[in-house]
C-alpha cells in the first residue's frame, strides 16, 4: 500500500505531505487540484516505462514548464517522495525533475531504499546520481535489484482508469487483440478481451459481472465475445431479442458502466495493489453509482483505491475518514482529510453529500 506521499513544485500542488489510506476519496471545486494528484501518477508510470518514454511523454503534454507550479522562472523543478508498504517491509523512492534545456526534465536527485521489519531501523538511500534524462530506477530492476524490482512494480501499477472518452474512434468500440487480456487498460480499450479471459479462465467473476450489469442495465442479457482471426469486438445481447448488440450503439453510461464493473469484479489476484479512478460517476444513472460504489468499498479490502469525484452522490457511499477536501488557496491546491470527530454532531442529522453542498466540509467554490 502507498502510505504517504509528498509533492513540491507539481501543476497546481506547491507542497503536499499527505498519508493515505485503503480508500482516499477526492473531492472538490473544478479546478481545485484533484485532477493535478491524480495526473501526477501518470507521470509516475510513464517514468517507469521504457527507456525514452518519461521525455515523451512531457513532449505530449506541452513540455516541461506545463508541469511546474506556475511554470519554470517561479518553479524549476518536481520533487517527491513515495513511501509503500508491503508484508516484508517499507519501499522508498525519492526524485527531483530539474527544468532543463528545450524544455525538457532532467532527473538532479534520484534514490531508493527497502527498510526490514525485522530490523526495526529506516535503511540508509542507494543514490543513482544526477543528470539522467530517464529513470535509473528501472535500470536496476533489469539488472535484478530487488528493492528497484519491487518499487517499480509497485508504480507501474498504478494505472488511472479514466472511461471519458466513448467517441466513435474511442479505442474501446474498437477490434482488439485476444492476447491483451491480462489487464485492463486505463480507457478499457481491451475490453472485449478482458472479458473474454474472464468467461474461459474465470467463470465464477464473469457471472457476477453479467449479474451486476443486469441489476444497472436490467435489459442487458450477456455478452457476445466471438473472435475473427486474433481480434474481438466488444458485443452483447439484450432481453427479449436475438439481435447483437455493437459498442457503437451503447450509451456512453452503458460503455463507462460495462468497463467499470469488469475492472472492480475482476479476480482478487489481478487487482492493482493500488487501484486509481477519475470521475468514475461520469454518465452513470444514481442507481448505478450507488453499485459502483459499493463495488469500490468491498475491493478497498483487496487493494488500495485512490479516486477523484463531483459526485454527492458517490461520497455517501464512504466514511468521513475516506475523504480528501480538495481546495485552491489563490494559487496552490490544499489537501485536508476529514476528521470524524469533527462532524460527529452534524452527521447525526445531515449526510456527508448535504455537509458538502452545504459547504461545512468545504470543497465548494469560493
Amino acid at each position: 500500500m502507498l502510505k504517504h506521499i509528498s509533492i513540491k513544485g507539481f501543476k497546481s500542488i506547491k507542497e503536499l505531505d499527505l498519508d493515505l489510506s485503503p480508500i482516499n476519496v477526492l473531492i472538490g471545486a473544478n479546478g481545485s487540484g484533484k485532477s493535478n494528484f491524480i495526473s501526477f501518477f501518470k507521470l509516475l508510470r510513464w517514468m517507469m516505462q521504457s527507456p525514452g518514454q518519461l521525455q515523451f511523454f512531457v513532449g505530449q503534454a506541452g513540455g516541461a514548464s506545463s508541469f511546474l507550479f506556475d511554470g519554470a522562472s517561479v518553479t524549476p523543478q518536481i520533487e517527491s517522495e513515495l513511501n509503500f508498504e508491503t508484508t516484508v517491509g517499507k519501499n522508498d523512492y525519492s526524485f527531483m525533475l530539474f527544468h532543463a534545456a528545450s524544455d525538457t526534465f532532467i532527473f538532479a536527485e534520484e534514490k531508493y531504499r527497502f527498510s526490514d521489519n525485522r530490523y526495526g531501523s529506516i535503511a540508509s538511500w542507494s543514490s543513482l546520481d544526477a543528470g539522467h534524462k530517464e529513470a535509473k530506477l528501472i535500470d536496476q530492476a533489469s539488472l535484478g535489484d530487488r528493492t528497484a524490482k519491487t518499487i517499480s512494480r509497485l508504480i507501474q501499477v498504478c494505472v488511472v482508469h479514466q472511461f471519458h472518452d466513448t467517441s466513435q474512434t474511442s479505442r474501446i468500440k474498437q477490434r482488439w487483440n485476444i492476447n491483451d487480456s491480462q489487464y485492463l487498460k486505463e480507457d478499457g480499450a481491451n475490453l472485449a478481451p478482458f472479458l473474454l479471459r474472464l468467461r474461459e479462465n474465470e467463470p465464477r467473476y464473469y457471472q457476477r459481472v453479467i449479474e451486476t450489469l443486469s441489476q444497472i442495465a436490467p435489459f442487458f442479457a450477456d455478452f457476445v465475445l466471438s473472435p475473427i482471426g486474433s481480434t474481438v469486438l466488444l458485443q452483447w445481447r439484450e432481453i427479449g431479442t436475438d439481435l447483437v448488440f455493437s459498442p457503437h450503439q451503447a450509451s456512453d453510461g452503458t460503455l463507462r458502466a460495462m468497463a467499470l464493473v469488469a475492472l472492480l469484479l475482476q479476480p482478487i489476484d489481478n487487482l492493482p495493489d493500488v487501484l486509481i479512478l477519475d470521475e468514475p460517476e461520469l454518465g452513470l444513472h444514481p442507481y448505478a453509482i450507488n453499485i459502483i460504489g459499493s463495488l469500490i468499498n468491498s475491493v478497498s479490502n483487496h487493494c488500495q483505491v485512490i479516486l477523484a469525484t463531483q459526485s454527492t452522490l458517490l461520497i455517501d457511499c464512504f466514511a468521513p475518514e475516506d475523504i480528501i477536501v480538495v481546495e485552491r488557496d489563490k494559487r496552490k491546491s490544499t489537501f485536508h482529510r476529514l476528521e470524524p470527530s469533527d462532524l460527529e454532531d452534524w452527521l447525526e442529522e445531515y449526510s456527508l453529500s448535504e455537509l458538502w453542498n452545504k459547504n461545512v466540509i468545504g470543497g465548494r467554490p469560493s
